[in-house]
């Protein structure tokens, strides 16, 4: 018999600054791009949406960057999924590389069988020390990107009913882009939810907190 499940998705700097932080989640995930792409984020995000000169942004970053390397960055260290967009062979914002560690603390969907050693399209899973090291091009062929999250989809049928054609959209202004390997990243973490709200309402012992499955995720501000 199956119960009511709370999913909470908590967003925040210092998500896994304490032990009992960290407990507190089923899934942990820590965004860490490149500084550069990063400090261009926020410069975009700050003078378009809260009115912000660019010159006072970059101001306020410096200022805080001591903080930034002394409490933010060591929680990378805590997460299950580390996840870095990257420029590759473009650097367009719908063309950036994405590059992550899947930690063995986790039950990662198996691609093995999907991405080879020597794959045309670029994708690279190689095998690390309690993780999995995962790359996908900005400029991955569309059907191959299909293909991947198809296997995805095929490990959690249960949730089909979540399938949606809008991921990997984002905007900027008033522009709709759309980016193959953030659909990707987007549905890894969707898995992860999903299969910690299943263990969680069949009553499992898997989850941090019994009566919610949740997810948190640290972003650079």
């Amino acid at each position: 018999m199956t119960r009511p499940v709370l999913l909470a998705v908590i967003e925040g700097l210092l998500g896994y600054h304490t032990q009992e932080m960290r407990d507190s989640y089923d899934v942990r995930v820590f965004l860490d791009p490149p500084e550069e792409l990063r400090r261009r984020w926020k410069v975009g995000r700050d003078t378009s949406n809260r009115g912000y000169t660019q010159e006072e942004v970059l101001s306020e970053h410096r200022k805080r960057e001591p903080d930034a390397a002394a409490f933010i960055r060591p929680q990378r260290a805590h997460a299950d999924i580390v996840i870095s967009f990257q420029p590759g062979e473009s650097d367009e914002q719908d063309k950036l590389d994405a590059h992550l560690f899947l930690r063995d603390g986790l039950q990662h969907p198996d691609l093995s069988k999907l991405i080879a050693a020597q794959d045309d399209s670029g994708l690279t899973l190689a095998d690390g020390p309690r993780e999995q090291e995962l790359y996908v091009p900005g400029t991955i062929d569309l059907a191959r990107a299909a293909e991947i999250e198809q296997a995805i989809w095929d490990e959690m049928h249960f949730a089909s009913h979540l399938r949606h054609q809008r991921l990997g959209e984002f905007s900027i202004g008033k522009e709709l882009h759309r980016s193959a390997s953030l659909a990707l990243v987007q549905l890894l973490i969707l898995y992860h939810v999903v299969t910690a709200n299943a263990r969680a309402a069949i009553g499992g012992d898997g989850s941090a907190v019994q009566e919610a499955a949740s997810v948190a995720k640290p972003v650079a501000v």
